[in-house]
């Protein structure tokens, strides 16, 4: 089984990884030159870098929660000096599985963050609580899986996560607060 130092090395970079994205690219780019850490994150994130953190991104170009967080995570990873490193997930089971959503999803993004030695420091992901919320109140709405409006329903569910991903800005800042949060216990 390889270390997590190891499944680092494997990753690709940010340039790398936002030259393969064939999906969400543009979009995660907007979200991105957009969004700006504020000062109280910003003076959190410089007390962190003498903690010397790297992190793991297990992410895929297509899901909509990776548009949302992969560049929030960028952000943060520049301000305290963070380098990530990006898995697919689909290419990385190995890894996927053994940081499952409540013990039986691949939800992504994940992040894993590793301390100097490469020992995991803390992890992150899917969704900051507040977006999980929204997800779950929008699911809610939803019609049973049996209904012939079920699969149209649904499209149009995503279709108002991904608008609301790009334009609630707010929403940029509750998933910095949560990984913020996470990294500086």
């Amino acid at each position: 089984m390889k270390t997590l130092n190891e499944w680092f090395e494997k990753g690709m970079d940010y340039r790398a990884y936002v030259d393969q994205m064939t999906t969400n690219q543009e979009n995660m780019l907007s979200i991105y030159n957009r969004f700006q850490l504020n000062k109280e994150q910003i003076e959190t994130m410089n007390q962190l870098q003498s903690r010397k953190l790297r992190a793991i991104a297990i992410t895929e170009d297509w899901c909509g929660d990776a548009m949302l967080n992969n560049p929030v995570l960028m952000k943060i990873a520049e301000a305290a000096g963070i380098e990530v490193r990006y898995l697919l997930r689909d290419q990385n089971l190995e890894l996927m599985d053994q940081y499952l959503t409540n013990g039986t999803s691949r939800s992504i993004p994940i992040y894993i963050f590793l301390d100097e030695e490469g020992n995991e420091f803390a992890v992150w992901g899917p969704r900051a609580p507040e977006v999980q919320q929204f997800v779950d109140d929008e699911r809610a709405k939803l019609p049973e899986k049996e209904a012939p409006d079920f699969t149209e329903k649904q499209k149009e569910m995503y279709k108002k996560m991904i608008t609301f991903f790009l334009e609630y800005q707010q929403v940029w800042k509750e998933v910095a607060d949560s990984i913020i949060e996470k990294i500086s216990k």
